[in-house]
């Protein structure tokens, strides 16, 4: 990368743990996101959604949902847009 830039985003993030307790991995994983203070999280009842610097996003994600892929058969779903819609 050349010259940095700096781009907002926004990403929706569904995570499905499919085994019988699937409560506790979401929560672990919404705790762990809470606690970057670079970025914002904001959870409903259907996804949780982040908010920052793209790449930092993304690094984080990557680390985060690595963790998370420690348990059998974990699906997320990832929804990216290149703004800040919190603004």
């Amino acid at each position: 990368m050349g010259n940095v830039i700096f781009m907002k985003a926004s990403i929706d993030i569904s995570f499905y743990p499919l085994r019988p307790e699937f409560v506790t991995p979401i929560l672990d994983f919404i705790k762990r996101l809470n606690t970057y203070e670079e970025i914002e999280a904001v959870t409903n009842g259907m996804s949780t959604q982040v908010f920052g610097e793209y790449y930092r996003l993304m690094e984080i994600l990557t680390k985060e949902i690595g963790q998370s892929f420690e348990l059998p058969h974990s699906v997320f779903i990832l929804k990216i847009i290149n703004a800040d819609l919190k603004e």
